[in-house]
């Protein structure tokens, strides 16, 4: 029994040994910066831990009942150099862990854009992050490139050493993005558009997945992400815009339909304005759009006016001139652009003296 269990340890520890630790060995300056956390961390509360099984076994040992040698002290009940050991060493630690943490996660907001590239490499003022709209589907990846035109699925690709800013939305079910070599994972939610600012630091082809669960076709919601240098994104987005394709509203509709396992699919030419009507859940040009139908709300909504104002107000804060097109079908409130524009984005009014 006990060579079982010494061969089983040792042919267990051989194959760990093949394992890649990617979130402990990332190659993107934000998933190295979260390992270092986790590592601190880890140290810090090992302070406690270790000693604390040491010292259990130490006292299961020096007292246990066979030992008659150990001090008997029935009447032993305190002591003030113990108290003061035990409570604040745990104390200073955990405010060492509070202060490491609170530090380290406003300085990996995802929101916040890089103020690095690398622990040796500052960032580049004059160098935009590369904008990749992420639409998660059921079950597959949808990847835009806006400033570029073009879409894929189930692949993306970026520049290694530039600013990643990723937009994120779902198409469905709540899901999470992630790329353990890039960053940590990130929510994308129906109606709403979350952020991850990220780099990655080496060339290479990095896996991703959904980390949420949401359905049949979970496990198969898989990705590659591609690290480029410049002439090879080059040729990565030649290839995607030889393809035909064109993703527009009919195509959304029909690639948002459930399948599993979805091939790597590209879309040399995007429609205008399809994020927009991604995010605010209106694709299809039939249902109000979000920010429309929030509109409505700020404007009154509910009852017969409401339902009055859901098709006269379609389109209208997606208008290149929302007061004028309030003017025109709406004359009788004499509303003018400022007011209107402040219903619109809740701000305070502005003065107009």
């Amino acid at each position: 029994m006990k060579r079982a269990l010494i061969a089983s340890t040792l042919l267990s520890t051989l194959l760990l040994s093949g394992c890649n630790l990617v979130v402990m060995n990332p190659s993107g300056d934000v998933a190295e910066q979260q390992a270092n956390l986790i590592v601190y961390s880890t140290i810090l509360m090992l302070i406690v831990i270790v000693p604390v099984i040491a010292l259990t076994v130490f006292f299961a040992y020096r007292y246990r009942a066979s030992n008659t040698d150990a001090a008997y002290e029935p009447d032993w009940h305190h002591s003030t150099t113990l108290e003061i050991i035990i409570w604040s060493v745990p104390l200073a630690i955990i405010i060492c862990l509070a202060g490491l943490t609170y530090v380290a996660t406003h300085r990996l907001d995802p929101y916040k854009p890089l103020s690095r590239i690398s622990a040796d490499q500052p960032i580049d003022e004059s160098v935009e992050p590369m904008v990749i709209q992420v639409a998660a589907m059921d079950w597959k990846w949808l990847f835009i490139y806006p400033e570029l035109g073009i879409a894929s699925v189930n692949e993306v690709a970026a520049v290694v050493n530039r600013p990643i800013e990723f937009q994120l939305t779902s198409t469905t079910v709540m899901n999470s993005f992630y790329v353990p070599a890039l960053a940590g994972q990130i929510y994308a939610m129906s109606g709403m558009q979350t952020e991850l600012n990220a780099v990655i630091n080496e060339p290479g082809v990095f896996k991703g997945f959904s980390a949420n669960y949401s359905g049949e076709g979970f496990s198969q919601m898989r990705f590659k992400f591609h690290g480029l240098n410049e002439a090879g994104f080059d040729t990565w987005v030649e290839k995607v815009r030889g393809d035909d394709k064109v993703l527009d509203s009919d195509t959304l509709e029909a690639l948002n339909q459930k399948s599993i396992s979805h091939p790597v699919t590209y879309y040399g030419r995007l429609e205008d304005t399809l994020w927009e009507r991604i995010v605010n859940t209106c694709v299809n040009g039939e249902d109000l759009c979000r920010h429309d139908m929030m509109m409505v709300d700020a404007l009154g909504g509910g009852g017969l006016e409401g339902l009055w104002n859901r098709d006269m107000f379609r389109g209208i804060c997606s208008a290149d001139d929302p007061g004028a097109l309030m003017a025109l079908i709406r004359p009788e409130l004499r509303i003018n652009k400022d007011d209107l524009v402040t219903a619109m984005t809740l701000t305070a009014p502005v003065n107009a003296n």
